[in-house]
């Protein structure tokens, strides 16, 4: 697959080098010149002084030829504006942003050209209350400018899912379990799957899928309050 990376600041080089490492084909744009002169990055990584900002660098780089665009400079304006261009006049498949300031989150949607934005503090939140939490609904991403989003919940002993199989558990249309973490380890899950008390559940769901009803399927907490 072939990838561009806009920013090779320390996060942009970590994803670059990561990609090549999973076999991709890696473009990394960067507008310091200097800063490109001195990188040393593994094969598989392509290293071009470009402002990602200017869709003739764009062009000069053939941003058409990706089917990925992943914008992580460390200025919110700046990713913003190359999701539009990569979304808009290059027509990228598939546009991933980096949100610096969480207060910017609401602007990385499909009118910027954002199909999944990843804010670092509020996917840390998450996961810190996946960690520490049990029975509770945790919202880890957001997908498709805010329409879909992954949320996780692990089974309470309680939970109205125990000994249930996937296919019964009456999943509202447009949520899905897309996998299961038991034991340690990630399960895509069948349909005849039977769950289990401290399982992890994975969902996708749409946005128009309030959190009360995904509760009411899976958490013993409000179960109990709704009988």
């Amino acid at each position: 697959m072939k990838v561009a990376v806009a920013g090779a600041g320390k996060v942009g080089r970590f994803l670059a080098e990561e990609l090549a490492l999973g076999g991709h084909d890696v473009l990394l744009l960067e507008k310091d010149p200097a800063l490109v002169a001195s990188l040393e990055l593994r094969a598989g990584v392509r290293a071009v002084a470009a402002d990602a900002c200017e869709v003739a660098s764009l062009q000069a780089a053939h941003v058409e030829e990706t089917e990925v665009m992943v914008a992580v400079t460390g200025d919110d304006e700046d990713n913003l504006v190359i999701s539009l261009l990569a979304k808009q006049e290059f027509a990228v498949p598939r546009v991933i942003a980096r949100v610096n300031h969480p207060r910017n989150h609401w602007l990385f949607n499909d009118s910027w050209g954002v199909d999944v934005a990843v804010s670092t503090p509020q996917l840390l939140a998450g996961l810190v209350e996946e960690a520490v939490s049990v029975g509770v609904l945790v919202r880890l991403l957001q997908f498709e400018g805010g329409n879909t989003r992954l949320v996780e919940m692990t089974l309470a002993d309680g939970s109205p899912a125990k000994g249930q199989a996937v296919s019964d558990l009456g999943l509202p249309r447009g949520a899905s379990v897309v996998a299961v973490v038991r034991d340690g380890h990630v399960v895509v899950p069948r349909s005849d799957m039977v769950l289990d008390a401290g399982d992890e559940i994975l969902l996708l769901a749409s946005a128009q899928i309030e959190d009360e009803e995904l509760l009411a399927l899976l958490s013993a907490h409000h179960a109990g309050n709704t009988q």
